[in-house]
Order: structure tokens, then sequence, then C-alpha cells
């Protein structure tokens, strides 16, 4: 009778701290939203659901909308789970609708299409809510604009993990049987010979950024890329193959300065598809070709190129060839 006094006790005590964590959670998820309304964001849902007594929180947002004028950004969903375990709301697990998510930037909308997509946050204690790793996958995923497909792929995987060092993290990132659409095979000026998706699509690196990524990142700023370093990027497309390794700093415009080493296989067919796309002019093709041809082979095979991207002062050249401005690394 005793023990049994005890579980009754204790079950009592577990529920009523269920209960009020779980009225504790769905408050602050209120209070967020009614916080973004007063700087000036668009925030909205249209309800608040929860259960997954007794051993963890599941918190349905229905039709969550979040809209940042500073920014241009904008998202919305038909609705957003959040999982936690009832002893620490500080892992997160977020599962997202399977129907079309729309993000928008501006005027120009995306929508995303995944299976089975969720993103699992583990925090660190405090109230700044200082993000520790960062997973996200999904299985058959697609993204679409009014022009059409622009991709999809069968799986993929983001992971992003902090080290010993705060603000460095390592990125890696994954996609299985990556099959760019028309928009970007004409970008990549890619020919009718290469096949519809991409062997291998790796990245892998590691990131210092200038802030933490905490709750201000959403709510404030974004935290900016510093110094990249670039471990492997892996790109595997038919005939064509390029790896990627080297360090980049980045300045506060965004502008990077650095040596990124490429190694391409079958270059002159990256060549010819740059030429038939209209991004190579015809007249400059043969003095290229002969340039990158005194740099290939000194791995013992001349299909294959080994050379650098240097970026500086805000252009970027391939080997002794320039190709004009640099892009701006910024997270909007």
């Amino acid at each position: 009778m005793r023990l049994l006094k005890v579980l009754l006790g204790a079950s009592l005590l577990w529920s009523l701290y269920w209960f009020a964590a779980g009225w504790g959670l769905r408050n602050s998820i209120s209070t967020w939203f009614a916080e973004q309304q007063r700087q000036g964001w668009q925030a909205e849902y249209s309800s608040l659901g929860s259960g997954g007594f007794p051993t963890h929180h599941a918190t349905r947002i229905t039709s969550p909308t979040l809209a940042d004028p500073g920014t241009g950004t904008a998202w919305r969903a038909d609705w957003l789970d959040v999982d936690s375990p009832a002893i620490w709301p500080g892992r997160q697990t977020l599962r997202f609708a399977p129907t079309p998510q729309r993000l928008s930037y501006f005027d120009q909308t995306a929508v995303i299409e995944a299976a089975n997509m969720q993103a699992q946050l583990h925090l660190e204690p405090g109230l700044a809510l200082t993000l520790e790793a960062f997973a996200l996958s999904s299985d058959h995923w697609r993204i679409s604009t009014d022009d059409g497909s622009l991709a999809d792929a069968t799986s993929m995987q983001l992971g992003m993990v902090r080290t010993s060092s705060p603000l460095t993290y390592r990125v890696e990132f994954v996609a299985t049987e990556f099959s760019p659409g028309p928009s970007l095979r004409h970008l990549f000026a890619a020919t009718d010979a290469l096949p519809s998706s991409f062997e291998t699509l790796d990245l892998d690196m590691e990131v210092t950024f200038d802030t933490s990524w905490n709750r201000s990142a959403l709510e404030l700023r974004r935290p900016q890329p510093r110094h990249i370093n670039l471990k492997l990027a892996d790109a595997h497309w038919g005939a064509l193959r390029l790896k990627a390794t080297g360090e980049l700093q980045v300045d506060e415009r965004g502008s990077p300065t650095g040596v990124i080493a490429l190694k391409i296989e079958n270059w002159r067919e990256m060549l010819s598809m740059a030429e038939q796309a209209g991004a190579l002019p015809a007249s400059a093709r043969d003095g290229i070709e002969r340039v990158l041809a005194l740099f290939s082979g000194f791995g013992g095979n001349s299909g294959d190129l080994d050379t650098q991207l240097t970026f500086r002062d805000g252009y970027v050249s391939l080997g002794p060839i320039p190709i004009g401005a640099a892009p701006r690394l910024i997270l909007r």
C-alpha cells in the first residue's frame, strides 16, 4: 500500500509537471509570434494543438506564416510539428508538412515539397538557446518555381555541429540522385549527353561565423561567415567530376579572399558545354583551351585539370584566367 501511494504521488507530480511544461511551451510559442508581430513581422498561425503525454510534448502549429520585411524573406506551410522530450525541451524535433511549403524572397517564390522532412535541434541550456547541433533530413524532395522544377533528389541530409570553438560549425551535406531542373541545367551549361542526376553531390566544411547561432539569429540578424575551411566538395555528374578543397576569408561585405584547389575530370567537355550554352565565346575557346592544357596532365592524365580558383579584391579567376566578380557570401 505504501508503494502504491508513492507511485500515485509520483504520477500526480509528473502529470502536474507535464501539463505545466506543456502550457509553458505553448505560451512561449504564442508569445514569440506576438513579439515578432510587434517587431514588424507578419507572424501568424491559426491554432496550437498539444499532446504526447506522458513522455514528450508534441505541439502542432497550424498554418504558420512568417515574413521578415527587413530581408524580404517569407515562409508558410500547412502545419509544423514541434516535438521534445518532456524532461528537457532543448532537444527539439521539427516535422514539416508533406504538402507544399512556400519560401519567398521579395517577389520570387519557391515551392518546396518533401516527404518525411524533419529537423533536429540540440540547444544549449539558457535563455539564448544557442545551437549545439542541427540536422535536417528528408526523403524525396523537390523545389519548383513558376518556371517549373528547379531541382529534386531522392534524399537529403544536412548536418551542422558546433566544434570546440563556439563560433565554428562543421557543416556536411549529402544529396542522393540530385537532379537539376531545366533552368539549372542551362545555368550549368549542361548538354543532353549528361544524365538527369548526379552520381555524387557531397560537401564537408567548417565555417566560422561572426556571432552565435541562437534565438537572435532568426529574430534579429543571421550570423555571417567569416572563415570557410572547405575540406571537400565532390560533384560527380556523368563523365564530369569536380573536387574542391581550400580556405576562404570573408569580409564584412561578404567578399571572399583565398584559394580553392580544383581537380576537374574531362575539363574539355566542360569548355564545350560552356561554349554551346553561350557562356564562352567561340573566339575565346581555343585560347583558353591552350592555356588550360598547359596545366593539365601533371598527374599523368591530360583529361584531368588540376588548377585553382583564386578570390581577391572582389574578383575570381580560374588558374590564370579572370572569370569576373566573385559572389558575395551573405546569409539573408
